[in-house]
């Protein structure tokens, strides 16, 4: 297996000068000889080392740099004069690639060139230039690169000016995108084609079609009704604070928050103006029942809601309980299930409304929402249309992609048995080493575990192929990251994962 990382350790950059030795003193005549058979380059306090591994033995490496005059600019003048100003905005220069012999194979050069240009991507890069060996002038062009001005050096050690842009590392990038492993809490990869995606919404399959879903999703949640919405998790949060709007008016709730999701459930309450008493808990931290049954009793609480499944922290929140408690206390219960449902499985037959999408944990493409509800919404004239429960109680009211209904239809065919695979994916998690040195402490459901202190190995798990849940703002303020278990080939991907961490430690 090789792999890259960016040098860092002592050891590392030795071994960059023994390899910069045997490269540009032994093999390729540039430099004196010396007794120490080491080669520190001129710029090595500017330079940035990608190092390529096999397993634990360094295959090679090539530096870069951001900092002019660049040693090209000192060869054939400045850039500016070859390269258009749009290029030159934010320009780097790579140097002292430097393969062992032993592994020039093409694969561990390709595997340093696909980590450089991850971390170019990050780092928003215009273009980037290299003196090319005219040996390998074939092999540089097949990975994006052009000759930009006439060749330079010795007869026997000869170089093209190179360059490569911003727009060819996109295409380079994309051709590649097939070898990248996700672990976001979605969009979910599709393994099956898409149908229908020329049916009217308005047929009778199509009807016929949506009947069917909701009598799935109904089946899963216990729910006496279910509805289905083109939009977001979001949306659908809005339109079942909608219904609280119409059936509770002015009477007051209870919120609930120990996460990011629980807050913007909070911030949505406020958009639509209900009267609420509010009550937060430290991130990832459990609900405290008695408490919360206290402000039930004390402040004459008709409506309460909470995020069943909160992702940020990757944390359960009962309930089961929660049920329990506004069923003795005629409360109306909402519950945010956007990230539980289909990940395990649990009741809704007590709750008021709850909310739930396609593209988490039930694995479909993303682009609809469902509510789950128990009582037939009254008639609002005051909630507006596209946000009304009403207007989607019985019919399909706005337009439908019909492909995303009959995708619906062939992942809830999974269950029950996507609810033992997802389960067996998070034991498989909790039993890494990764998770045993790096995972927050909380009550899992098996959709997605948060690890704290992992992002230096998440830069390296980037620079390899693996895309871990760390981009979003809320995780990067608490230097959260993620791995989520939802897609179809999580199985191969996370023990490719383990593996480079094995390396890597």
């Amino acid at each position: 297996m090789y792999w890259c990382k960016i040098a860092a350790t002592k050891k590392e950059f030795d071994e960059i000068a023994a390899l910069n030795y045997e490269t540009f003193v032994e093999e390729i005549p540039q430099h004196h000889r010396n007794k120490d058979r080491r080669l520190i380059d001129r710029f090595h306090h500017e330079n940035t080392y990608m190092l390529v591994y096999k397993e634990q033995e360094i295959a090679g490496m090539i530096a870069f740099r951001a900092v002019r005059p660049f040693s090209l600019d000192e060869k054939i003048g400045p850039m500016e004069e070859h390269l258009s100003k749009e290029l030159c905005q934010n320009l780097c220069e790579l140097r002292l690639l430097a393969i062992k012999k032993e592994h020039r194979n093409g694969r561990a050069m390709l595997r340093l060139f696909k980590a450089l240009y991850a971390y170019f991507y990050e780092e928003d890069f215009s273009a980037c230039v290299i003196s090319g060996t005219t040996r390998e002038e074939k092999m540089y062009k097949q990975i994006g690169f052009e000759q930009f001005a006439p060749s330079v050096g010795k007869k026997d050690a000869e170089y093209l000016p190179m360059v490569i842009t911003k727009k060819a590392i996109d295409r380079f990038r994309l051709r590649m995108m097939k070898d990248i492993k996700v672990f976001y809490p979605g969009p979910v990869k599709q393994t099956l084609p898409l149908y229908h995606t020329n049916m009217s919404h308005r047929s009778i399959d199509a009807v016929k079609l949506n009947n069917n879903i909701k009598n799935g999703l109904k089946s899963l949640a216990g729910t006496r009704y279910a509805a289905t919405v083109v939009g977001s998790g979001t949306l659908a949060n809005e339109i079942m604070l909608g219904a609280v709007k119409n059936a509770a008016g002015n009477q007051q709730g209870l919120m609930l928050s120990n996460g990011e999701f629980g807050e913007r459930l909070i911030r949505q309450a406020k958009q639509w103006g209900l009267s609420y008493i509010e009550k937060s808990y430290e991130w990832g931290q459990s609900f405290n029942l008695e408490e919360i049954e206290k402000i039930i009793k004390e402040q004459q609480v008709s409506w309460l809601a909470f995020v069943h499944g909160e992702t940020s922290t990757g944390t359960l929140n009962p309930l089961a309980e929660l049920q329990a408690l506004c069923t003795t206390y005629n409360v109306k219960l909402c519950v945010d299930c956007i990230s539980s449902f289909g990940a395990l499985p649990f009741s809704l037959k007590d709750v008021f409304c709850a909310t739930a999408v396609s593209g988490k944990a039930i694995g479909a493409l993303g682009g609809l929402a469902f509510l789950l509800y128990n009582e037939a919404p009254l008639a609002a004239e005051a909630i507006p249309f596209y946000v009304n429960l009403a207007s989607y109680h019985e019919t399909i009211p706005f337009t439908v992609p019909v492909y995303l209904l009959e995708n619906i239809q062939q992942a809830l065919l999974q269950y029950p048995g996507r609810y033992r695979l997802l389960q067996q994916r998070l034991e498989t998690v909790l039993a890494s080493p990764l998770y045993e040195n790096f995972g927050l402490q909380t009550k899992h459901y098996p959709i997605i575990v948060t690890f704290v202190e992992l992002r230096e190995f998440t830069t390296c798990a980037k620079l390899n192929d693996f895309d871990l849940h760390a981009a979003s703002r809320y995780l990067k303020q608490r230097d959260f990251v993620q791995i989520s278990m939802i897609q179809p080939s999580f199985e191969s991907d996370f023990a490719a994962l383990e593996q480079l961490y094995k390396y890597y430690t």
